[in-house]
């Protein structure tokens, strides 16, 4: 069977990392052949990473790309988009497909809808409200990463929906054995632009670094918190990112309260929980699914982060408790294992 996938990024864009491509090689062993063509390239995401505007001229070669790459889509069996054909753009193309009788497979890991409906922009909001929805609508399945995306595809009238969580491969994922004598590492790994989460917590991690034997290791951001050398600011790749997260003690996991965060898959929270950590994370979406009482802790306030973190900080048989109860979360919920068959189920009878 021949897949076609477009991918909104390259391997190194989390999201297309995580929804696509840690797939391939399992749906490969069972008999697909998969072809891939992300809207944004590498040079797009290195330019992204680094801070820097792309050029007008580049994007306009995104756009076109995918246009081409449209008249390609009788060569396969199976489409599957991730999020959308055309980033602010109508939904013109995923309508013409279904007129088409291409019945297309759509994947969501994010509440992309709130881009438009929710655009601090009126003319954006008013161009594309509902495109989100009626991408949805005219899609044969869509994969949705958590509940509320679920309801919102629901909502829009989509033909036939399936959870799908962002998942981890746990067998790439090895649980170290923590030394109760060292100093305590309390770690976030994200991007740059989810950094601020970490940033509305200053004041708590600084109380914490002034009062205990802890480092702060903060893995894919690199704007300086200010708290000094018991901060350690460490570079991101796929190669590495599993290790470094091994050296964490405490994994956290800070969001606000809006509805763009209720999209979000909690990602962080499974890969910690897949090395064995126990996790603090505020009580918001999908992070009360995936954190309960058996595997950390869900907090609402500056009050209880310190609280939690000091608790985890000072006990760690507590720490390796929670962390076992966490792995074992993952391998039974969470895991590309499993999760493989589901997909492998959508895509054998679309």
């Amino acid at each position: 069977m021949r897949v076609l996938y477009l991918t909104k990024y390259s391997p190194n864009g989390a999201s297309s990392r995580l929804r696509s491509y840690q797939y391939f090689p399992f749906l490969e062993a069972k008999g697909f052949s998969i072809t891939v063509h992300p809207f944004f390239d590498e040079n797009y995401l290195i330019d992204l990473y680094a801070g820097k505007k792309t050029a007008k001229v580049k994007l306009l070669k995104c756009y076109l790309n995918r246009f081409f790459t449209l008249f390609s889509v009788y060569k396969y069996d199976k489409i599957v988009i991730e999020k959308e054909l055309f980033p602010y753009f109508f939904s013109w193309f995923e309508r013409i497909l279904a007129l088409f009788k291409v019945n297309y497979i759509v994947d969501y890991d994010d509440a992309i809808f709130h881009n438009y409906d929710l655009s601090a922009s009126k003319l954006i909001r008013f161009l594309f409200k509902n495109k989100i929805d009626t991408v949805m609508k005219y899609s044969g399945c869509v994969l949705a990463g958590n509940g509320y995306l679920y309801e919102r595809a629901k909502e829009a009238g989509a033909k036939k929906i399936v959870i799908l969580p962002t998942v981890i491969d746990v067998d790439a994922y090895k649980v170290t054995q923590k030394t109760a004598d060292a100093k305590v590492i309390i770690g976030w790994i994200g991007s740059p632009s989810t950094f601020k989460y970490v940033k509305n917590y200053k004041m708590v991690f600084s109380e914490l670094l002034q009062n205990n034997a802890v480092e702060l290791h903060i893995v894919g951001a690199t704007e300086d918190l200010g708290l000094g050398a018991k901060v350690k600011y460490l570079t991101w790749t796929a190669a590495t990112e599993v290790g470094l997260i091994s050296n964490f003690d405490i994994g956290i996991m800070p969001l606000e309260n809006t509805p763009w965060e209720l999209g979000k898959c909690a990602y962080k929270l499974i890969q910690y929980m897949g090395c064995g950590l126990p996790v603090v994370a505020s009580a918001v979406g999908m992070n009360k699914e995936v954190v309960d009482a058996t595997t950390g802790f869900l907090v609402r306030s500056e009050s209880e982060w310190l609280d939690k973190l000091n608790k985890l900080i000072n006990d760690s048989i507590l720490r390796e408790q929670l962390g076992k109860n966490g792995r074992k979360k993952v391998e039974s919920l969470y895991s590309l294992q499993k999760s493989s068959t589901i997909l492998l189920s959508v895509l054998s009878n679309e």
